[in-house]
């Protein structure tokens, strides 16, 4: 058994690339400014100097040329990742993402396969303005043929890129750009997490907290502050927002009785709508209490420090949250 070593989330990102290009030489990355820069935020940095130009490819400041031509050689039989620079900027290239990729099995009928990632870095929290913040979770969950992804630790986010590049068809992987430096355990010989699969990261049985992205780290905070005054919150960290793990969140909210969804996104049409309504389906007998989604205004995350961090659910306000939930 292997010892753990500490790493940054961006380290983890890096080093599954790195993993999985050595693997398999069909891996290949595309993006701006991702070769001897080593991308915005050198999550490939080192990469092309390891592998070549021809497998770490700098590319023109065109969503929509590198993303098809993504799509042209996961076709061919590579295994392309795609960097988009932003979260936000994926939509010039939705047309390719929505329209084009998970479309090619159907149209298809089984015959031409897409294994193709596109890596998403976004989040609020660091002055970015409103064109550079968003996380784009659930722009892309009504749309069959994709499956999304969100780290929030760095075994995760080496696991999950792992699966993401395995995985025959297309994949949005969701990073946070707030999180890029924070550190954590990494096993390597853990090797791959499954995607639609999510984790329990605290236990507890008065209220179930379903968080993503850096909303974890938010959302455990408030269960340590609220485990001082008796109060046990259970956290989970959805991993994987399409296929989503129904299981997991309903066993939590059959014994906890309450659900508080946290996520750095408008929360109608949200992710945590669609929680939220699958508990009622499936566990409604053991709420006691409505379920609480908490998110941002609908309103483009602002430049204003003041007015991002009153924007981006806090601790305070989770902690708060749960204190309305159960009626104290």
């Amino acid at each position: 058994m292997s010892t753990p070593e500490t790493v940054t989330y961006r380290e983890a990102i890096n080093r599954a690339l790195r993993d999985a290009m050595e693997a398999d030489e069909n891996v290949v990355l595309l993006g701006e400014d991702i070769g001897a820069a080593g991308g915005s935020f050198k999550l490939t940095e080192g990469l092309q100097e390891r592998f070549g130009p021809n497998r770490v490819m700098d590319t023109p400041i065109s969503e929509t040329g590198f993303v098809g031509a993504s799509i042209g050689l996961a076709l061919a039989g590579f295994r392309p990742v795609a960097e988009m620079m932003f979260s936000d900027f994926a939509a010039v290239a939705f047309d390719q993402i929505v329209n084009e990729a998970p479309k090619y099995l159907f149209m298809s009928a089984g015959q031409m396969n897409v294994p193709m990632v596109i890596r998403c870095t976004g989040g609020g929290g660091l002055r970015f303005g409103s064109q550079h913040s968003a996380t784009t979770e659930s722009w892309y969950l009504t749309i069959p043929g994709l499956k999304v992804v969100a780290a929030a630790t760095p075994q995760d986010a080496y696991g999950l890129m792992l699966s993401a590049i395995a995985d025959p068809n297309p994949v949005i992987y969701l990073e946070h750009k707030k999180l890029l430096g924070s550190s954590g355990p990494l096993d390597t010989a853990a090797g791959p997490v499954p995607l639609g699969k999510a984790r329990v990261l605290r236990a507890g049985d008065d209220v179930t907290l379903v968080a993503t992205l850096a909303m974890v780290p938010v959302a455990l905070e408030a269960a340590e502050r609220l485990a001082t005054e008796g109060v046990e919150a259970e956290v989970i960290d959805l991993r994987s927002l399409l296929p989503f793990d129904a299981a997991t969140v309903i066993e939590s909210v059959q014994r906890t009785g309450r659900l508080i969804t946290i996520e750095e996104q408008p929360v109608y049409g949200g992710w945590g709508s669609s929680v939220a309504s699958e508990v009622v389906d499936q566990a409604f007998d053991y709420l006691d209490a409505p379920p609480l989604r908490l998110g941002t205004p609908s309103a483009p995350i602002a430049f204003s420090s003041v007015l991002e961090d009153a924007a981006i659910p806090s601790v305070e306000r989770v902690v708060e949250a749960v204190r309305t939930v159960r009626g104290t």
